[in-house]
């Protein structure tokens, strides 16, 4: 936990473990391609930003994954793997991770597909909430 003095500190061992359940369920959500059960996972004001795409609220990223869903995420899955965690205050947590979207029979994700993702999470009463999420290609396109 962090004190008045230090604003940017190590997680707590239960506060890793509260956070990676968040990215497990956001997972499971995609794999299940559960626009609402994603969705559910953001607070109400959270952003959401992908590549060409910005989402300003819950119910915008519910409705834009719906329709993903429907079209070019359809039978995919996301995997990620943490670079590091840290903890901005008591309430608040940034998790950086790579990793990308997975096609049908994918382990990794292709040269195409590979992400760097910010993940600025909250705690929202007894469980962590996305207030913003934002990927990035990891491979330059230029």
């Amino acid at each position: 936990m962090s004190t008045s003095t230090e604003l940017v500190t190590e997680p707590a061992d239960a506060d890793k473990a509260a956070i990676a359940a968040l990215t497990q369920r956001v997972a499971a959500a995609w794999a299940s391609h559960d626009a609402d059960a994603f969705a559910d996972q953001f607070v109400d004001n959270a952003t959401m930003i992908l590549t060409g795409v910005f989402c300003s609220g819950r119910d915008e990223a519910r409705e834009f994954l719906t329709q993903a869903f429907q079209g070019p995420f359809k039978g995919t899955r996301v995997t990620g793997t943490p670079i590091s965690m840290r903890m901005l205050g008591d309430n608040a947590a940034i998790l950086l991770s790579r990793g990308g979207v997975l096609a049908s029979g994918e382990t990794e994700p292709s040269h195409q597909r590979a992400i760097h993702a910010s993940w600025v999470v909250v705690r929202h009463g007894a469980e962590w909430r996305l207030a913003a999420y934002q990927n990035t290609p990891v491979n330059n396109p230029w």
